[in-house]
């Protein structure tokens, strides 16, 4: 017999069949955090947990017309997330695999077994990555020492357009660095 969950949760995902952005919408609200949480277990990355869960719901949408087959729909998701999560990982460890290829082919022998110099190597990587504006700016505030007002002056801007720039330099450089060292934990957790 059927319970009125198993009801509710069949007419919400045939209403998603039909292209039913809302049921989706409640859909992902149901089961985010069940999700979340199953998917984090593997992980252990927040930031891959949340790609994840976004691509699951992304290939549920795409894929709603097969909904309709689906009798059991927690099952679906764990072996769906399950699938993405290995993929992701594993795409993680080629990275890793890749960045450690070139940690050696790129460093001394000194540098390679230094924490520190690594860590540096990546806000260099990053500080590269930042808009010419932004890696001008943010040099002239970390490595020369001026102050707000004196980098305004020196370039002829306002000093509230330094603070921004500095801000955004600072969160590229941080989110950069922080996905650098997660890649680098995940491949690690992995490799353990």
């Amino acid at each position: 017999m059927e319970n009125s969950a198993t009801r509710d949760e069949k007419m919400l995902i045939s209403r998603i069949a039909s292209g039913d952005e809302r049921a989706f919408k409640q859909l992902f609200e149901q089961w985010h955090p069940l999700l979340a949480t199953h998917i984090f277990r593997v992980t252990q990355s927040q930031t891959l947990t949340e790609e994840i869960v976004q691509d699951v719901f992304l290939k549920i949408w795409n894929n709603r017309e097969t909904l309709g087959d689906i009798r059991n729909f927690w099952t679906y998701l764990l072996v769906i997330s399950r699938n993405h999560a290995l993929n992701a990982l594993q795409q993680k460890a080629r990275e890793f695999k890749h960045w450690e290829q070139w940690v050696k082919d790129n460093a001394t022998e000194a540098e390679s077994t230094d924490p520190t110099s690594t860590f540096y190597t990546l806000i260099d990587e990053a500080i590269d990555k930042l808009s010419p504006r932004q890696k001008e700016i943010y040099l002239l505030h970390r490595h020369q020492r001026m102050t707000y007002q004196q980098i305004a002056t020196h370039l002829n801007i306002g000093r509230e357009t330094v603070k921004t720039h500095l801000e955004s330099a600072t969160s590229a450089i941080s989110r950069h660095v922080k996905l650098q060292l997660a890649v680098t934990m995940t491949a690690i957790h992995l490799l353990l």
